[in-house]
């Protein structure tokens, strides 16, 4: 929980903003709501079954996009986690931990860019059927980046997230994509010619096999890279509109 603390805070002062930990729910009035969202509360429950540990509430941050002050949104120190170790395992210089503080701080950024552009209105309106398929594309976009769907799947349950959370996590970011590709520049389909151009010309992960084998993989990591720049130049754009707020300390 430390690491995911120290990258918060790493990602608020390079955003030009202080760390501010404010008492979580001052002014709370249902018991109830107050206990569900405080750190580290163990909710009881019947004899012989274990106890619950509740989850916490890390981050909360609002925009003009998102409506302002009066929208803001949160992060779950869970999904958080999950990110952070998402952006560990697909870093090339990783070492024995779950992950680092730059891991928290980049998975922070890419929260916030996600959920600003998936609520933005994409004109023409996406159909259920290509967010669906955008949603897959994003699913398999994650598994490759961390090395499969075993390591994705491990580092859910480590955090303790749920089927339903991850494919939330899919949804955000095919929503994001379709903004980017629609309302930005076209980034998803890239051409075959544009494909073998950057396979002859530039250093990818497939160099060393013939063209036609590693096509879907070079497609695949291309727009999973283009993506990943896109979102990265987003947040810096939007860092100025942004009132990120550090909610919880860890014991």
């Amino acid at each position: 929980m430390r690491a995911l603390v120290r990258g918060i805070s790493m990602t608020l002062r390079s955003a030009g903003l202080a760390p501010s930990r404010p008492k979580l729910w001052p002014s709370c009035t249902r018991r109830a709501f107050c206990l569900a969202l405080l750190p580290g509360v163990l909710l009881a429950k019947p004899a012989g079954a274990e106890a619950l540990l509740v989850d916490r509430t890390v981050v909360r941050f609002a925009a003009p996009e998102l409506g302002g002050p009066r929208s803001p949104r949160f992060i779950s120190a869970r999904m958080l986690a999950l990110e952070a170790r998402i952006e560990a395992l697909a870093d090339p210089d990783r070492t024995g931990a779950a992950y680092r503080e730059r891991h928290v701080s980049a998975a922070l950024e890419r929260h916030i860019a996600e959920t600003m552009l998936a609520s933005l209105h994409i004109e023409p309106e996406p159909s259920a059927e290509e967010v669906r398929q955008q949603t897959e594309a994003a699913r398999r976009s994650i598994e490759e980046r961390v090395g499969g769907s075993e390591p994705l799947a491990a580092a859910a349950r480590a955090e303790g997230i749920s089927r339903r959370e991850l494919v939330s996590l899919f949804q955000r970011e095919a929503r994001a994509s379709l903004y980017l590709d629609r309302m930005v520049a076209p980034m998803l389909a890239p051409s075959d010619a544009e494909l073998r151009a950057l396979f002859r010309n530039e250093k990818t992960p497939y160099r060393d096999a013939p063209f036609e084998t590693v096509l879907p993989g070079l497609r695949r990591w291309y727009v999973s890279t283009r993506l990943q720049a896109a979102l990265a130049a987003y947040y810096q754009n939007a860092r100025s509109r942004l009132r990120i707020v550090f909610l919880a300390d860890a014991s």
